[in-house]
C-alpha cells in the first residue's frame, strides 16, 4: 500500500488525477473537508501546482461532477425507451449513492456541466426515438426533475441537505409526540405504517431503493400512456 502511494505520488500530476483524487477524498471525508490545500497534501504537491489544471473551487467541482456522471452507464444500443431510460436512470441512482456528496453539489452549480448535458441529451434523445413528441418530452423532463439524474428530495431528509449518504446513522426515529399525532391524524398513521429499513434515509421502515423505484415506475408508466393517447399540452384540460 505504502509502495502504491508513493508511485501515485510520483504521477506526474495532471487535471484528470486532481479531479479524481479531489472525488476519492469528498467520497472519504465528505465535500465540506475539500480544499485545495487539503487536496494538494493528498496529491504531494504545493497548493499553487493545482492551478495550473483548475483555476479555482468552482471549475473543481465542475470537473469532479463530471467525473461522477461520466460513472453511469449508457443504455444498449436498440434498447426501447421505457428500458433505455429506466436503466440509465437506476444506474444514475448507483452512482450517486457511491458519491453521496454529488446530488447537492450538482444542485449548487448555477450552470449545468457539459457532462450533465451530456447526459440529460442523450436522455432527452432516447424519449425523441421513442416517438415523442417536442411538447410531451418539454414536460416529460419537468415532471422527472431531478430523478432524472438519480435523486430526489425526499421529506424531512435532514441527512441529504446536509451532503450526507443517511446511511451511517442507524439510531431509530424519534416517534410523534401523542399531542402531536392527535393534532395531526394523518400523518401519524403514514408514520406507524411505515415498516421502516434501518439504512434509509426515510428512517426505519421505508426502503429507498423501493420508494425510488416505485416513484420512477409511476412516472414512466403514466409518460407512456400519455405517449400512447397522443397527448399534447394544446390539448390539456383549461
Amino acid at each position: 500500500m505504502a509502495e502504491q502511494a508513493e508511485t501515485l505520488r510520483r504521477t506526474p500530476l495532471s487535471r484528470d488525477r486532481i479531479l479524481r483524487a479531489a472525488v476519492a477524498l469528498a467520497d472519504e471525508a465528505g465535500i465540506e473537508s475539500l480544499s485545495m490545500r487539503n487536496l494538494a497534501q493528498d496529491l504531494g504537491v504545493v497548493p499553487m501546482a493545482l492551478y495550473k489544471h483548475v483555476a479555482n473551487k468552482d471549475e473543481l467541482l465542475d470537473g469532479m461532477i463530471d467525473v461522477v456522471v461520466g460513472e453511469i452507464r449508457a443504455p444498449e444500443p436498440g434498447t426501447d425507451w421505457k428500458r433505455a431510460v429506466r436503466g440509465r436512470i437506476l444506474s444514475a441512482r448507483e452512482v450517486l449513492q457511491r458519491h453521496p456528496w454529488a446530488p447537492l453539489a450538482i444542485e449548487s452549480r448555477n450552470m449545468a456541466t457539459p457532462a450533465i448535458l451530456a447526459y440529460l441529451d442523450s436522455t432527452i434523445g432516447a424519449f425523441r426515438a421513442g416517438g415523442f413528441s417536442v411538447d410531451l418530452t418539454h414536460h416529460v423532463m419537468h415532471a422527472m426533475g431531478s430523478r432524472i439524474l438519480g435523486f430526489s428530495q425526499e421529506l424531512f431528509d435532514a441527512d441529504r441537505r446536509a451532503g450526507r449518504s443517511g446511511r451511517a446513522d442507524t439510531n431509530p426515529p424519534t416517534a410523534l409526540p401523542p399531542e402531536i399525532a392527535a393534532r395531526f391524524p394523518h400523518v401519524a398513521e403514514i408514520a406507524m405504517a411505515a415498516s421502516h429499513d434501518d439504512e434509509s434515509v426515510l428512517g426505519q421502515g421505508c426502503d429507498d431503493q423501493f420508494e425510488f423505484e416505485f416513484a420512477l415506475d409511476l412516472l414512466l408508466d403514466g409518460i407512456e400512456r400519455l405517449h400512447q393517447h397522443g397527448w399534447a399540452s394544446a390539448r390539456r384540460p383549461g
